[in-house]
């Protein structure tokens, strides 16, 4: 019994020790059925809502250091990072048509006092021709830099936006110091197919 035994886990340990070719190739294949389409500009023009404050806020912070080096201001203090759920707006007025929302995290980056966030926001459209669309940021957001327009880098997008790449300036319209609420000024244009 003890012979049938050892033998078959040698047969088992032989089997598992057999190896079975298999030929691979790198694959490629293109295709001409719709991809040469014409690239488009389009300009966009929207106002985002920032809110920490009060009782019903648009970002919050997530994560902190566990230390005490780096920037001591509320605006941005070193190493926080914040998730958002912003709404979009036509215009600067809290009662202006909604025609978005961005969400996804900001980290505040600046060891200096000068305010610098780094983002990485998806903002899609919910009204009018690129509704269910969105153009994805990540870039360094300098906010406290005396220009008044801040470039941030398009590098992606959903929907009619797929593909897209591009640029968004942005300057800050109003800033409460206390509280961190902000309302930021977009004008985006963006290349995409």
């Amino acid at each position: 019994m003890m012979k049938i035994s050892t033998l078959s886990v040698l047969s088992l340990l032989l089997f598992t020790c057999v190896t079975i070719q298999v030929h691979s190739e790198y694959y490629s294949k293109q295709t001409s059925n719709g991809f040469h389409l014409k690239e488009k500009v389009t300009h966009l023009h929207f106002y985002f809502f920032d809110i920490l404050g009060g009782n019903k806020p648009t970002a919050v912070e997530v994560a902190r250091p566990n230390t005490t080096i780096g920037s001591k201001s509320s605006i941005s203090p070193f190493g926080h990072v914040y998730a958002i759920d912003d709404i979009l707006r036509e215009g600067p007025d809290a009662n202006s048509k909604v025609v978005g929302n961005a969400q996804g995290l900001y980290l505040s980056s600046s060891l200096d006092k000068v305010a610098s966030l780094v983002v990485y926001i998806d903002y899609e459209f919910t009204t009018g021709k690129f509704k269910g669309s969105s153009i994805s940021l990540f870039s360094r957001n300098p906010v406290s830099e005396k220009t008044t327009n801040r470039e941030l880098a398009v590098v992606g997008g959903r929907g009619k936006f797929r593909m897209a790449r591009g640029f968004a300036e942005c300057r800050t319209h109003y800033l409460n110091f206390t509280s961190g609420d902000a309302i930021v000024e977009y004008n985006v244009t963006v290349v995409h197919y």
